[in-house]
């Protein structure tokens, strides 16, 4: 079973995340769910991005980071949204990583280093008419990443939300969560 480190959206650590993690606990993973906002949580993406500017995404980022710092080197990293960005920068830079997992966005790889790291496994997951995501750029750094490495793997939903996978916010996509914990707990499984 694997030990997963996944860090929470701009909206906070809400009950969906939770949720998410506990379908992953249920079959037997290790997961944590760092909280990198103190225990605020936003009814929308406009004031949790509000928050987070004021904060800092590098303080974000540094948090995010410093998380792992206790923990073994052979995790999996998983993020939604902006927790992307501690997930993808541990994986890419932290010696040891066993996998990651980027849901409703993906950096491009140069963000944080030259290229993804040999043998490191990685799914993201986002819905193909996502605004944020689609038109982000950071469907065009998934494809890249995929263009990059044998161990990539891109998975597209059909509808145009951000935050699909979490289940206590209004943009909870039922049929397209079910999938990607499915795809996930697959990807753990071959992880070893």
């Amino acid at each position: 079973m694997a030990e997963i480190l996944l860090f929470h959206h701009v909206q906070g650590l809400t009950p969906g995340i939770v949720a998410f993690a506990d379908e992953l606990r249920a079959a037997g993973h290790t997961v944590r769910t760092p909280d990198l906002f103190d225990r605020r949580t936003f009814p929308t993406l406009e004031e949790g991005m509000a928050y987070a500017k004021t904060v800092g995404f590098g303080t974000i980022l540094d948090r995010g980071v410093a998380e792992a710092e206790a923990l073994e080197a052979d995790i999996v990293y998983a993020g939604f949204s902006m927790g992307v960005m501690p997930a993808q920068k541990l994986a890419q830079t932290r010696t040891g990583a066993k996998g990651a997992v980027l849901v409703d966005a993906c950096f491009p790889v140069t963000e944080f280093g030259d290229r993804w790291p040999d043998g490191v496994p990685v799914q993201v997951h986002g819905m193909d008419a996502d605004p944020e995501f689609a038109d982000g750029g950071d469907l065009d750094a998934a494809r890249d990443l995929v263009q990059s490495t044998e161990h990539a793997e891109l998975f597209l939903y059909p509808g145009n939300v951000h935050l699909f996978a979490d289940s206590s916010l209004p943009s909870h996509d039922q049929a397209a969560t079910e999938l990607t914990i499915g795809r996930v707990l697959d990807f753990l499984s071959r992880l070893g």
